[in-house]
């Protein structure tokens, strides 16, 4: 069964129990599958003061809102070219047709389907993840991605989302935390793509962490 179809019967029997269910996942499966390193992006909520009832692939495909998916594509560039020093210059300006071509090939899951407000409420956050905590754990198996990043969602992923053994955190000489969970596949503790930090810093930030970690 591909992922499509699984997440399709998945969200079928989630939506039925979740008003305003987001939907989210991979973008592109063709795209993802072929990808190198496959990555998986953990969020928190959708913005969305009308209810949600969507589904943020869709969005995603189309490029997205500039104040979040701009540094993700950012990083998922650097990330695929790890062996490059590329200067900002290049990063700087990302308009939608680069969005929509290089978000294709991730996975972006939020912790808690239905929307949000502008700010999260952590605390309705745990509780309505908490209480789809099985459902979650169905979708991230679905997906086997070389990396996780968790963009400022460490903490609630890890009450969450079960690994086989517990995590053994190691640190990068700069100090971003990680876990290897099996052989070669990783969880990343990092800030939130929108976080209150200049996006230079968050990009290289990510990189150059990920050059060790890799």
């Amino acid at each position: 069964m591909n992922i499509g179809t699984s997440e399709a019967e998945l969200f079928s029997e989630w939506s039925a129990k979740r008003p305003g269910f987001v939907a989210d996942g991979v973008v592109d499966e063709n795209a993802y599958l072929q990808s190198s390193p496959k990555l998986l992006f953990v969020l928190k909520e959708v913005n969305d003061p009308d209810g949600g009832g969507w589904d943020l692939r869709e969005f995603v495909r189309d490029g997205g809102r500039p104040q979040t998916w701009n540094n993700i594509t950012r990083w998922v560039e650097g990330i695929r070219r790890l062996s490059d020093d590329v200067p900002w210059n290049e990063l700087s300006e990302v308009d939608e047709e680069r969005r929509c071509k290089t978000l294709r090939s991730i996975a972006a899951v939020n912790l808690k389907k239905s929307p949000g407000g502008h700010t999260t409420d952590s605390a309705a956050l745990v509780k309505i993840a908490e209480e789809d905590r099985v459902f979650l754990t169905r979708q991230f198996s679905l997906y086997d991605p070389d990396v996780i990043i968790c963009c400022g969602t460490s903490d609630p992923f890890h009450l969450l989302v079960q690994f086989c053994e517990q995590p053994q955190w190691r640190r990068t000489r700069r100090g971003v935390w990680f876990h290897e969970h099996k052989a070669s596949k990783y969880v990343v503790a990092y800030s939130h793509p929108e976080a209150r930090c200049a996006s230079p810093l968050l990009y290289y930030g990510l990189v150059d962490a990920m050059r060790e970690i890799l």
